[in-house]
């Protein structure tokens, strides 16, 4: 029979480097203390890291300086959301970065939680989750939460032609079709400016 830890092994090798994830993620392979166990055995060869208390990555190494890379914040963030049970998504700051809207490199990246409100500090950087009635936690795609909160971040009047192209090449047509459906409950100038260019990938 395969050991724990290579089962574990197995499963963090399909969601590859930068993955972060907490025992709950394999809970299904056995059971929590067997679990505890395979992770340990992981970190003590140096395949994982642990980044917080009771969470790991599998991380990305750099090619320049051949040592690993900091935590992919936004897969901390994903982790804890699924080791918590939380619904969260990102502030209209963090998701103009993670798109390449804003020039400025975050020190933070912030969430809106249904959640309580909490900071986590990884080296030099922060990672805040903010409580908030999540009015727009119905998208079922990632890439509709990021879109719309980075709009109303920018605000209509902002949303120029050089915006409106950077925006468009983050994503296939196809994905901007998917978006059109499933940002519905946008606000209706956010959701034109989507189907506007879903629309003009068409053509």
């Amino acid at each position: 029979m395969q050991s724990i830890d290579n089962k574990i092994a197995s499963r963090i090798y399909a969601n590859h480097r930068g993955w972060v994830f907490s025992k709950n993620d394999f809970l299904d392979l056995g059971g929590d203390d067997l679990i505890r166990k395979g992770l340990s055995i992981l970190e003590s060869k140096g395949t994982i890291r642990r980044v917080l208390r009771g969470l790991y990555d599998y991380p990305k190494m750099s090619q320049l300086l051949k040592k690993p890379m900091e935590p992919d914040l936004k897969q901390v963030a994903k982790a804890l959301a699924r080791k918590n049970g939380w619904r969260i998504q990102p502030s209209g700051n963090t998701a103009l970065n993670l798109l390449g809207l804003s020039t400025q490199v975050p020190a933070q990246m912030a969430y809106l939680s249904d959640g309580p409100s909490k900071q986590f500090t990884l080296g030099s950087r922060e990672l805040i989750f903010k409580k908030r009635l999540l009015k727009e936690s119905g998208f079922k795609l990632e890439e509709s939460e990021l879109v719309v909160q980075a709009l109303k971040a920018l605000e209509q009047d902002r949303i120029d032609d050089e915006v409106k192209q950077k925006l468009r090449s983050s994503f296939s047509s196809k994905t901007w079709e998917k978006m059109v459906r499933d940002a519905r409950t946008a606000p209706a100038w956010v959701h034109e400016i989507i189907r506007e260019m879903a629309k003009e990938l068409e053509e």
